[in-house]
């Protein structure tokens, strides 16, 4: 329910343009990566997808008292959001495995290889975690570049404000199925190839560095 609410509003509200959506498979696991400039991300894409897209997402987001934390926890279950509790290193440093698992049942996850968003309209440097997986499932990578979604919500504000957004999905990425066999090599080349498309579709311009959250130094955590 609240998944097509989302969808609803994404489309008349917002006025959302979408495009590539045949490219999406039908079957199987998947791995969308995208950019990310807003919170709102994964609830869009997790919405307007023809599938359901399970995200990593802060546990904080639904341990908020009162209302809040409820409504946040509706949503995030709905649209299958996991959260993860950036406080605890160990189960931050196993988030990797709940996306394995996500996969190994044949279902899509959803990540951002810049691990957190962008707050200056740049699109960062990819980390591996995303080749990781894709070469240790085989799971097709489909790229996806998302334009505008910065305009709905500013950092630090909890307001939402109608504008149109796009969001473009491209041709899924194959690469080979190696398991733990994958070199280092192959991680960074892989990476390389799945940014650039997301580049390509996104229009952004690039920064050869990683991006870093403010919080980082603080929890270690997701972003």
């Amino acid at each position: 329910m609240i998944q097509k609410t989302v969808s609803g509003l994404s489309r008349t509200v917002f006025r959302a343009r979408i495009t590539g959506l045949e490219n999406f498979p039908a079957e199987g696991p998947v791995i969308v990566a995208s950019n990310h400039l807003a919170f709102l991300d994964s609830i869009f894409i997790s919405a307007l997808m023809p599938r359901r897209v399970a995200f990593l997402a802060k546990s904080e987001y639904i341990n908020s008292p009162g209302y809040k934390g409820k409504a946040m926890k509706a949503m995030f279950e709905a649209i299958d959001i996991i959260p993860v509790n950036r406080l605890d290193r160990k189960e931050a440093t196993k988030a990797l495995e709940k996306a394995l698992e996500v996969l190994n049942e044949d279902r899509v996850f959803g990540i951002y290889p810049e691990g957190t968003r962008s707050r200056d309209g740049y699109l960062y440097k990819g980390k591996i975690g995303v080749a990781w997986l894709a070469h240790m499932t085989g799971a097709p990578v489909v790229p996806i570049g998302l334009i505008g979604t910065d305009k709905l919500q500013k950092p630090g504000s909890n307001k939402i404000y109608p504008h149109r957004f796009t969001v473009r999905v491209g041709k899924p990425l194959y690469f080979e199925k190696t398991g733990e066999r994958m070199t280092g090599k192959q991680r960074k080349e892989t990476t390389a190839a799945i940014m650039d498309e997301i580049a390509a579709l996104s229009g952004q311009a690039r920064k050869d560095v990683y991006n870093v959250s403010p919080s980082a130094e603080r929890d270690g955590g997701v972003s």
